[in-house]
């Protein structure tokens, strides 16, 4: 038995699954974005598991936050290409690229959501 929920229910379900920390509301929309498109582009209706997502994405300030958390501390400007003088654009850029070709990425006004890989 399947459900249809809109935006304020699929936010609402992860308050509900105790799992309200896990993303900002700003994220949680751009979430259901995401997954409203994907069920779009592939004709497929997706079951809402609020514990899959959460183990399947993470939600960062930016991409930078990404990289130093993704990577160890000590390799992280060397896994995306960079040096110690990366300006801040060069950072987002790489790990954008890398993210992009290794994962999702979801941007949205406030930070980033990118899958776990």
């Amino acid at each position: 038995m399947k459900q249809t929920v809109n935006s304020y229910q699929f936010v609402d379900s992860f308050a509900l699954a105790g799992r309200g920390d896990q993303f900002s509301r700003a994220g949680l929309f751009a979430l259901f974005d995401y997954f409203d498109q994907l069920e779009q582009d592939t004709g497929e209706e997706m079951e809402l598991d609020v514990v899959a997502i959460c183990c399947d994405w993470a939600e960062y300030a930016d991409l930078a936050d990404w990289a130093r958390d993704y990577f160890s501390r000590e390799t992280w400007l060397d896994e995306l290409g960079l040096d110690g003088d990366a300006t801040d654009e060069e950072t987002e850029a790489a790990a954008r690229e890398y993210v992009q070709a290794n994962g999702q990425l979801i941007e949205f006004s406030g930070g980033v959501i990118v899958s776990r890989f």
